[in-house]
């Protein structure tokens, strides 16, 4: 069933995306956060991997088969895969399909956001805005970083989970660089280091990198900065923040068993 999202392949993936935009229109975009159709191709398709064009094209694929404003591809018949999909989502509702698409795009969009709904908590940040700066702009790296000649005989090791200040170890024979990647939504805005992505630059100095993923509004293109805190393409600026943390200690106590 399509409801057991790690069974969809990427492809079904990008076929529900395109289901979803065309089904639910501008609803869709106001669920996920995006202020476009063109923005939402690019960061929902570099979100799973899929080009951007392809999202638009599934779409078009199924707008025939919706109320919208828009022509579609009403002089070619539905893909075989595609009427599955179409077959057996028909009955969801919208927040089924929109929690779906969510929980594929990043688990822990729909784990936080499950969260905040059983406590009665409206959500702080769009889905379009923590992909933008998290997992699209990382696949993005991932699709495009051997175009690069820098980077071309290297592979790549996903290092995102293990909060050692940068997001990809790149390497070639005995030869390794160190990446950081950003996403900004516009061509050029603010970028944000934490204490420890700092450090390690500094300690990295030019075998660490900032790749950095702008213009997810309309055609995202990158820039790659080399030893950024000595780089004049970059300025930063110290900013110091304050956490409470509060912690609760239980104590063990001896029970008499029956």
């Amino acid at each position: 069933m399509l409801r057991d999202v790690k069974k969809l392949n990427t492809r079904d993936k990008a076929v529900m995306i395109g289901l979803f935009l065309s089904r639910f229109d501008k609803m869709a975009l106001n669920g996920l956060g995006f202020s476009s159709f063109r923005q939402a191709y690019n960061v929902l398709g570099f979100a799973i991997g899929f080009l951007p064009k392809s999202i638009q094209n599934y779409r078009d694929e199924f707008d025939p088969f919706f109320p919208n404003h828009r022509k579609g591809w009403r002089n070619r018949e539905l893909r075989d895969y595609c009427r599955v999909i179409k077959d057996t989502t028909q009955k969801m509702s919208f927040d089924e399909m929109l929690n779906m698409i969510k929980g594929f795009l990043d688990n822990s969009i729909i784990n936080e956001e499950d969260i905040r709904k059983d406590k009665g908590h409206a959500s702080s940040e769009s889905v379009a805005k923590r992909l933008i700066t998290g997992k699209s702009a990382e696949e993005y790296f991932l699709m495009n970083y051997k175009s690069l000649d820098v980077f071309s005989q290297y592979a790549a090791e996903d290092t995102t989970l293990l909060g050692c200040g940068f997001d990809f170890k790149l390497s070639c024979d005995n030869r390794r660089y160190y990446v950081e990647v950003k996403g900004i939504n516009e061509k050029y805005g603010n970028i944000l280091m934490t204490e420890k992505e700092f450090n390690v630059a500094d300690d990295l100095r030019e075998f660490y990198c900032l790749f950095i993923v702008s213009n997810f509004r309309y055609k995202p293109e990158h820039r790659v900065i080399f030893n950024p805190l000595y780089s004049p393409m970059i300025e930063f600026h110290r900013q110091e923040q304050y956490i409470q943390r509060i912690l609760y200690s239980g104590n063990i106590q001896e029970v008499n068993e029956l």
